[in-house]
């Protein structure tokens, strides 16, 4: 399971790797709570408006806040995050938190440059980056909502999709050893469009493990002042 990464705070390379404008107001080192980028389909996509680009970027929580939550506010509702920033993919189409998204095809890739998980095989937790072996960052597949509050203000957020991890040659070193290993789901550049149109019957087809070989995990204790913050609370 993912609840720190960090996102792709060049616009540059955001542009040249998932084709698309960096929106305003987002954080990079992200933990559940944070507004982040996710990157979906247009709702103009598929007028027939050659001016409607293919992908967009958008802010939103790092967590689902499911639509039907019940808070005061966007910071009440975010406390739902601190607990849906992942999907399980065998689980999805029934957990109510994540459900709808699924069932709609509300899919969305998360750019990352590398993700955060504690390495075990010394027999303590060592925080680790795992990044991509070639340089390039990741596009992990997720589930993207919105939650629109009394005051009429909508909050988007997203989840990440995991698989298990049991057999994989790197991640499976990775969180407590008696916990079932998990992994989100990176998706190869060709995917991207693909996941994005895949209609909830065949999103599934998605939901596999990313190559040992292409990753790469380095030892990268987190800033002391990362430390201090946190997720929100």
């Amino acid at each position: 399971m993912c609840s720190h990464y960090e996102g792709v705070s060049d616009p540059k390379r955001l542009a040249e790797h998932f084709g698309v404008i960096m929106p305003a107001g987002v954080k990079f080192d992200v933990w559940p709570g944070y507004e982040s980028i996710f990157i979906r389909r247009p709702k103009e996509w598929g007028s027939g408006d050659d001016a409607v680009p293919e992908r967009e970027a958008a802010g939103g929580a790092f967590g689902m806040v499911p639509h039907w939550t019940k808070a005061g506010d966007a910071k009440a509702a975010l406390v739902a995050a601190r607990r849906t920033y992942n999907a399980r993919s065998e689980t999805v189409r029934e957990k109510p938190s994540f459900r709808d998204a699924w069932r709609r095809g509300q899919h969305c890739i998360i750019p990352a440059e590398a993700i955060y998980e504690p390495d075990w095989r010394s027999g303590r937790a060592v925080p680790t980056r795992i990044s991509r072996a070639d340089g390039k960052p990741m596009g992990i597949a997720g589930l993207w909502t919105g939650w629109r509050g009394p005051d009429g203000v909508v909050l988007r957020s997203f989840t990440m999709l995991t698989v298990n991890a049991d057999d994989h040659a790197l991640l499976k070193h990775f969180h407590k050893p008696d916990d079932e290993k998990r992994m989100v789901v990176i998706l190869h550049e060709h995917q991207y469009n693909a996941w994005l149109d895949a209609p909830p019957e065949r999103s599934m087809e998605f939901m596999q493990q990313y190559p040992a070989e292409l990753l790469v995990a380095v030892a990268a204790p987190i800033p002391k002042t990362a430390k201090r913050a946190g997720p929100p609370v």
